[in-house]
């Protein structure tokens, strides 16, 4: 881990721990902001299976010069953690761009507990996530500010734990958004709408095991899908009310999760997008679709953004725009 950490001071990138936000994130002049997600890279480190994954994530990034890339979970499948971790993370710290992760189930799995791979994550040049305080891994929120440079928030991007498993001993499955975790959300999203004159400002969410409403999304007989369902989505048993609590904010436009790898589908629910990342792993765990990401653009000013996943080689595909693609005719 020393070593890798070296590497970064030697590329002049520094060892600065970045508060959240430090870097300022914004529409260009254009209007736009493009940020990649790769999730599920279940890296093994030292692993000639790996490789393919770090090749993709160097493509796309070469080629779609993000304004912020989001880890979606499932990081690391292997020990040595830290290693594991740096490694892929030092693709995105060499380019200098902006980045965040949350964690998957498996992340935490590997020797070293959340809260020491956050500390680990924080160390790394470009990363704005916030200090943890006293939990092991915090939700945290950033803001895109407009392009004008008066450094007003555009668009509010959300980040939240989804945890691993579930705690009651008679409910089987992944763990769900606790409560306290929706009352935070309807806070922060209440308090960025009164700032905006009670307009709710366009919102993306961000993390790793899909809300329940994804499976009643995929069974709706009039549903639009756009992508591949190859499994049902793996969500938790129970349901807290994320979902309703978004759609009464009235901020997220869409919401994008990872932790089922043959999925890469986005679908409308109650005018919400439910997406997916597309798998961007090796062979190091189950997966039937060629390995790559998705790419989300936000535009300045409207509750609109386009979407599409890149595959190896700068293929494109499945390339949609919300909420137009999605609202039959």
């Amino acid at each position: 881990m020393r070593q890798i950490l070296l590497f970064f001071c030697l590329m002049g990138l520094g060892c600065l721990n970045l508060n959240a936000q430090s870097s300022v994130l914004k529409f260009n002049k254009a209007g736009e902001f493009k940020i990649v997600q790769f999730t599920d890279v279940h890296f093994k480190y030292g692993n000639p299976a790996s490789d393919i994954a770090l090749e993709r994530i160097d493509e796309v990034l070469e080629s779609e010069q993000p304004d912020l890339v989001v880890f979606t979970g499932d990081v690391i499948y292997a020990q040595p953690a830290d290693s594991g971790m740096l490694t892929v993370l030092e693709r995105v710290a060499v380019r200098k761009i902006p980045f965040v992760v949350t964690f998957g189930n498996h992340d935490d799995e590997q020797g070293m507990t959340r809260a020491q791979l956050y500390d680990i994550i924080r160390t790394v040049p470009g990363n704005l996530q916030p200090d943890r305080g006293e939990a092991d891994s915090p939700d945290y929120t950033l803001t895109v500010k407009s392009s004008d440079g008066k450094g007003v928030d555009r668009a509010i991007l959300y980040f939240f734990d989804t945890h691993s498993y579930s705690r009651l001993k008679d409910v089987k499955g992944y763990d769900w958004l606790t409560f306290e975790q929706v009352e935070n959300y309807r806070k922060q999203s209440a308090s960025f709408t009164a700032a905006n004159g009670g307009q709710p400002l366009p919102a993306l969410a961000f993390f790793h095991i899909p809300l329940p409403e994804y499976n009643l999304a995929a069974s709706a007989e009039n549903a639009i899908f756009k992508g591949t369902r190859m499994e049902k989505a793996c969500a938790p048993a129970l349901n807290t009310g994320m979902f309703t609590a978004m759609k009464e904010a009235g901020d997220v436009m869409g919401m994008f999760a990872g932790h089922d790898h043959d999925n890469d589908y986005t679908v409308m629910w109650h005018g919400i997008l439910l997406g997916y990342g597309r798998y961007t792993g090796g062979n190091t765990v189950y997966n039937h679709l060629p390995n790559g990401a998705r790419v989300i653009v936000l535009k300045e000013g409207k509750r609109t953004f386009d979407t599409w996943i890149d595959l190896a080689g700068g293929k494109q595909i499945d390339s949609t725009v919300y909420p137009d693609s999605y609202v039959k005719k």
